[in-house]
């Protein structure tokens, strides 16, 4: 992917083509409960849709279905038009979809490079762990996303928060992500490493890769996200571009579970 050249806002949505990911009526049930209740929401490139909901909503069940943890009993998945089958994570990561979960699973004992290389470590002609081939890897990755990272021999116990997310996206894209899963990235983090947060996701927005953002914080969707798909009681209540509604319309959605009246 070419670097950005500037720091200018990424370039509004185009939604005239193929959606990178479309979810379609999909369904779950655990035990005869339905989770998920006949969901449809898309995605497109350069984009962020947030996805919320009180605590039992359905959106993570529904997001972990294209992650591959869990299997859908109803319902397609396209990736870029073409049906998908995902059946567990591996088959996710052959549709180039990476999860970054809240917890962004580092080892904290381990420098970045080793953090974004873990289970693919290069390695030289004699067959041993080329550690500065994956440090100069990482310096480039972090170049495009994070220019101002540079704390590459440190363990990543010593990183900020929002450092810390910064080695997790890195990985993510290093391993030709399109399509992002983010779990609630700024929680815990206070404003500074909050903003580092949004620079990185609009950088990724201007490489043109999609982001499904999952967040309880309606303030952080509203700031974060191009769109917002609200669920209540595993059913999709609407999904609303954030420039078009007041955080207190998200916040009557979710609680609710009514569109606002003047999208209606």
């Amino acid at each position: 992917m070419a670097v950005a050249e500037t720091l200018e806002s990424p370039k509004p949505v185009d939604r005239s083509g193929t959606p990178l990911v479309d979810l379609r009526d999909i369904s779950i049930a655990f035990g005869g409960i339905k989770a998920v209740n006949q969901v449809s929401v898309d995605l497109y490139p350069g984009e962020v849709v947030g996805l919320l909901g009180h605590n039992g909503a359905g959106k993570s069940t529904l997001i972990k279905c294209l992650s591959g943890a869990y299997h859908k009993d109803a319902g397609e998945i396209y990736i870029n038009g073409e049906q998908a089958t995902i059946n567990n994570p591996r088959d996710a990561r052959r549709y180039n979809i990476e999860t970054i979960y809240q917890t962004l699973a580092l080892a904290d004992n381990l420098d970045a490079a080793s953090n974004l290389f873990l289970g693919r470590e290069l390695t030289n002609l004699a067959g041993l762990v080329d550690d500065a081939a994956m440090e100069a890897e990482t310096r480039k990755i972090m170049g495009r996303l994070n220019p101002n990272f540079k704390k590459f021999s440190a363990p990543v116990s010593a990183l900020s928060g929002g450092q810390r997310q910064s080695v997790a996206i890195a990985r993510a894209v290093y391993f030709n992500a399109k399509i992002l899963i983010m779990d609630e990235p700024t929680a815990a983090l206070g404003p500074q490493e909050t903003q580092m947060v949004a620079d990185l996701i609009d950088e990724l927005k201007r490489q043109g890769l999609g982001i499904f953002l999952i967040d309880h914080d309606v303030h952080q969707v509203k700031n974060l996200c191009d769109r917002a798909a609200v669920m209540k009681n595993g059913e999709l209540v609407g999904v609303v571009d954030v420039d078009a509604v007041s955080v207190d319309d998200i916040l009557a959605m979710i609680i609710a579970g009514k569109r606002p009246e003047h999208l209606s």
